[in-house]
């Protein structure tokens, strides 16, 4: 992670039709300054102080989480309380002047290893401080995997919702991984991680911008 995203083709809803029946305009560009994300707060189990990083990339279309410590799991000499980790990024987006922007989408990459009978769950809910909205994916993993795992939440063109114009708002993105034993055998370690001995998972967060009027 979504109702608040859209894909570029975000046209017709940001512009309306035209007039004359033909093709509407093309979204506009990102604009030439680029983005500069703060991250305000970063918490939960999954991201514990210093393990999370973003990054914005050159041409201000997404930017980059990268977890180095995001690992649930169950099963072997786990802890009860490692089924479960999440992470909370507070990012406070500073846009350049006359532009906004939405999340379009956003894309998960991790390993697992679930035992047959096990079962693993990716979250993630987004948000703007003070908008009531909440933005909400899962996506579920069965047992008898070992493996890569990519998910991507995306939102349609009609969903969209953007960051108020003239305004800074912080972004709320709560992402979090979930394993169950199951009826795996209580011995059997099962894991999902959204990270990488050589921190080249990344999370990316792609987006949409619209010129305020």
């Amino acid at each position: 992670m979504l109702r608040a995203l859209a894909a570029t083709g975000v046209a017709t809803s940001l512009f309306g039709s035209s007039a004359f029946g033909g093709s509407p305009p093309p979204p506009p560009p990102p604009p030439p300054d680029r983005i500069v994300i703060d991250s305000v707060a970063v918490n939960g189990s999954g991201c514990p102080v210093g393990t999370a990083s973003v990054a914005v990339s050159p041409d201000n279309t997404a930017f980059t989480v990268t977890y180095s410590n995001y690992l649930a799991q169950v099963g072997g000499g786990a802890s009860p309380t490692d089924f479960r980790k999440n992470c909370q990024l507070d990012l406070l987006v500073h846009v350049p002047g006359g532009f906004t922007y939405a999340i379009v989408s956003a894309d998960y990459r991790g390993f697992a290893s679930l035992a047959p009978g096990a079962s693993g769950t990716q979250r993630a809910s987004y948000h703007f401080q003070g908008n009531p909205l909440a933005i909400n994916s899962t996506h579920h993993f069965k047992g008898g995997f070992t493996g890569d795992w990519q998910t991507t939440d995306t939102v349609p063109v009609a969903a969209l919702v953007f960051a108020p114009c003239g305004e800074e708002r912080n972004l709320d993105i709560n992402t979090e991984l979930q394993v169950e034993r199951g009826t795996s055998s209580p011995s059997a370690t099962s894991f999902m991680e959204m990270d990488s001995t050589d921190g080249t998972i990344k999370t990316v967060y792609h987006l949409a911008w619209k010129q305020c009027q």
